[in-house]
């Protein structure tokens, strides 16, 4: 089920959060998202609030990838065992990188180490072969976010395992030399990994900042977007409500 409402047909819709809060899972649970995205490599998320947020996405129906700081085995291991719908793999850069990751987050064919203990396998109340079952079904997003990935994005995306290309417009563009996301190359490196996913049939995948570029590239392609965050959302909501900022 939550395979299906982060990579199924249609627009998928996610949010960042940043927020190093369970409340903010909680409310978001009560919104029609899809699903959103924990990000620990950007946010102060250690294993302790990992553990809480990802409690939370269970108890308000809401599921949760997990952005992760590296590639280290337990970095994939810990946010799999405690319940995470999938991970985002920032900077893959390589199909040989793609391929370690897919082994450090699968048991079969793969490299995870197994216990029936952790939330994912339900504490112990499944059987091996359904908890097997269950940790080869989470999500894997491949990040691309740098030249190295970009010339390599068509074979990223034919690894078996990457489930869909993640585009880091931001910094792609700061690898490319520019400082505009919307430079007229970053569109067209964005548009080639786009082509580079559906054409490997996997999902295309990416950060937005609004509902108007989330239609731009849905009609390229792309299917599951994260628009902005908890963070840009507050902003937003109080902005709207605030007095006008006072001209100097």
């Amino acid at each position: 089920m939550s395979r299906e409402k982060i990579l199924g047909p249609g627009l998928r819709i996610g949010t960042f959060i940043k927020t190093a809060s369970p409340q903010v899972v909680e409310i978001l649970g009560t919104t029609t998202l899809d699903y959103a995205v924990v990000d620990a490599e950007h946010a102060p998320f250690d294993r302790n609030l990992l553990d809480l947020m990802l409690l939370a996405g269970h108890a308000a129906g809401i599921p949760l990838l997990v952005r992760i700081p590296d590639t280290a085995p337990a970095s994939i291991l810990q946010v799999l065992d405690l319940g995470a719908a999938g991970i985002l793999v920032p900077h893959v850069d390589s199909a040989a990188h793609a391929q370690e990751i897919v082994a450090r987050a699968r048991y079969r064919k793969g490299v995870r180490g197994f216990s029936s203990s952790p939330r994912f396998a339900g504490y112990g109340a499944m059987g091996m072969k359904a908890a097997l079952d269950a940790g080869d079904a989470t999500c894997v997003l491949a990040q691309i976010e740098s030249r190295e990935g970009l010339e390599a994005a068509e074979a990223i995306a034919a690894v078996p395992g990457i489930d869909a290309l993640f585009i880091g417009r931001a910094d792609l563009a700061l690898a490319m030399g520019f400082e505009d996301i919307r430079h007229p190359d970053v569109t067209a490196a964005t548009t080639r990994i786009i082509k580079a996913a559906v054409g490997a049939g996997k999902v295309a995948s990416m950060f937005v900042p609004n509902a108007t570029e989330r239609d731009q590239f849905a009609a390229e392609g792309a299917s599951c977007f994260v628009i902005g965050s908890d963070q840009s959302l507050l902003r937003q909501a109080a902005q709207a409500v605030a007095r006008p900022a006072q001209k100097s």
